[in-house]
């Protein structure tokens, strides 16, 4: 699915992972770090007693590929739904990367590869890939305005 052609009718999307995973689980903090305009939600599927209310996908699909479900009902799964996420964050390189007609068929083949072998991922090897980019999210969501009742205020961190 091409998640590009409806962008509006896909948020809010609700995204099923792995939370005994830390591999998923940074990932996943980093998506919420950057989802400062709350497009996405999150579920940890990983508890036992966990029933999966995605159509078509038990809790064991859930735990062996991403999954997430827009505002539609439109259900994506494994890069799709990264490239829609990537997206909702405010990152359209990095889906637009995921969607080349060159990276798309590499993403395709590695994402299977990544969930099989994720358990066995170094922890210092997941932290060196997301401990930067979470910081830059953090940053990022710290320099964003925070609005309500029609007046906005810069945190301190981003006035200095």
């Amino acid at each position: 699915m091409n998640t590009t052609d409806t962008p509006e009718a896909l948020y809010p999307l609700t995204i099923y992972f792995d939370g005994s995973c830390q591999l998923c689980s940074a990932e996943i903090r980093n998506l919420q770090l950057r989802d400062t305009h709350g497009r996405l939600s999150f579920v940890d599927c990983s508890p036992a007693d966990f029933v999966s209310p995605v159509p078509g996908a038990d809790r064991a699909a859930l735990m062996n590929v991403i999954h997430g479900v827009g505002a539609g009902g439109q259900v994506l799964r494994a890069v799709d739904l990264f490239e829609a996420a990537y997206r909702a964050v405010g990152l359209p390189w990095v889906s637009r990367l995921l969607i080349h007609p060159l990276i798309r068929p590499i993403a395709d083949r590695a994402y299977p590869w990544v969930v099989r072998n994720r358990y066995r991922l170094p922890r210092s090897l997941i932290r060196g890939l997301f401990e930067r980019a979470a910081r830059r999210a953090a940053q990022r969501a710290a320099a964003q305005p925070r609005c309500s009742d029609g007046a906005c205020e810069r945190s301190p961190e981003a006035r200095s």
